[in-house]
């Protein structure tokens, strides 16, 4: 098999799997070190052994060049997909299967691991019509959050991706629409951190809080109303902002008003996010219970930052399901166009 594409779906099923970063990574740069090079050369190196000397192959991304340079499936790829046969999550089966896109997800262009075009391929791999990007904005500059200009070329990379029909890139013929789109912050003042006319050109914004998260009860809940009535929102994204595990450590919910919030969010057609991050789960069960009550959409999101979180959506759908979040106020289940349609309102 070609050893790019056996290097990049390991670092696919690790990504999955949750393995520590430095384990992926070691798979992504050697797919990038001789992803430039001809099979033939790569055949030809790794036969005489000069590939090993290249910088950024090991002797584990060695052997898995070497097994797929002479026609096998490499071994560790065989044991991965294996277990990968199983479902990340028990529940949800049957919403997860009527899931047809994801509107929340990161490049290397803010704090995502991987480019534009391998965040589609591995959308277009697990079935997904449509992606929305949504990189940062420029308030976060940890995560090196995209400036207008920075944005504005982002936005010709996402038309060009559309315009060349990238498929999954498993030679299957299935494409995956990208739509444009950003996480924002919402900023203290409850104004969304973008300027409004680059807002106006993007097929979907998620609007969240990244700072300041133990702010008071009534100051939080102000900047989300802020937030949730400003016209370009369409999705709250990961509302309490918590931590519950993982190597972050974890964080308490921020206090807010959520009955006023949610409220806010059925008012002003904004769709409260499930947050399929594991270590996220946001929000929590009893706040899903109350933007029920309250009318709200939702839209189940990955977060991925990475190819392979993006099957994040199977811990999504199983607390939708878990908790009788009907199927058609779930926005990410509608087609394309019926979501285009509702995102502009």
């Amino acid at each position: 098999m070609d050893a790019v594409a056996a290097l990049n779906e390991i670092a696919f099923w690790l990504e999955r799997g949750r393995a520590a970063t430095f384990k992926v990574q070691a798979f992504r740069k050697a797919a990038a070190a001789i992803s430039p090079l001809a099979p033939e050369e790569v055949a030809a190196r790794t036969k005489t052994g000069r590939l090993k000397s290249m910088k950024g192959i090991g002797d584990r991304t060695y052997q898995v060049i070497q097994q797929a340079v002479a026609g096998e499936v490499p071994d560790y790829l065989a044991d991965l997909r294996e277990k990968g046969a199983q479902p990340l999550a028990t529940g949800g089966a049957e919403l997860r299967h009527s899931l047809r896109g994801d509107l929340h997800s990161h490049s290397d262009w803010s704090d995502g691991g991987s480019p534009i075009e391998l965040m589609v391929a591995a959308a277009g791999v697990l079935g997904r019509e449509y992606l929305a990007l949504t990189d940062h904005s420029p308030n976060l500059t940890i995560a090196n959050g995209l400036s207008p200009e920075r944005l504005l070329n982002q936005l010709d990379v996402v038309a060009a991706i559309n315009a060349n029909g990238q498929a999954a890139g498993d030679g299957r013929p299935h494409r995956v629409r990208l739509l444009t789109g950003i996480e924002v912050d919402i900023l203290e003042s409850g104004e969304l951190d973008q300027e409004p006319e680059l807002l106006d050109r993007l097929d979907i914004v998620v609007s969240s809080v990244h700072s300041k998260l133990r702010a008071d009860r009534k100051t939080m809940t102000r900047r989300m109303l802020g937030g949730i009535s400003a016209r370009h929102t369409n999705v709250l994204g990961h509302c309490t902002g918590r931590l519950v595990e993982g190597s972050r450590g974890t964080r308490p919910p921020s206090e807010f008003d959520a009955k006023e919030v949610f409220a806010a969010c059925a008012e002003n057609n904004v769709a409260v996010e499930i947050n399929s991050r594991p270590e996220r789960q946001d929000p929590p069960d009893p706040l899903i219970q109350l933007a029920l009550e309250a009318g709200c959409l939702f839209s189940i999101d990955s977060d991925a930052h990475a190819p392979g979180q993006l099957d994040f959506l199977q811990y999504g759908a199983e607390r939708a399901a878990r908790n009788d979040v009907p199927e058609d106020r779930i926005i990410t289940t509608w087609p394309v166009e019926r979501l285009l349609e509702w995102a502009a309102k």
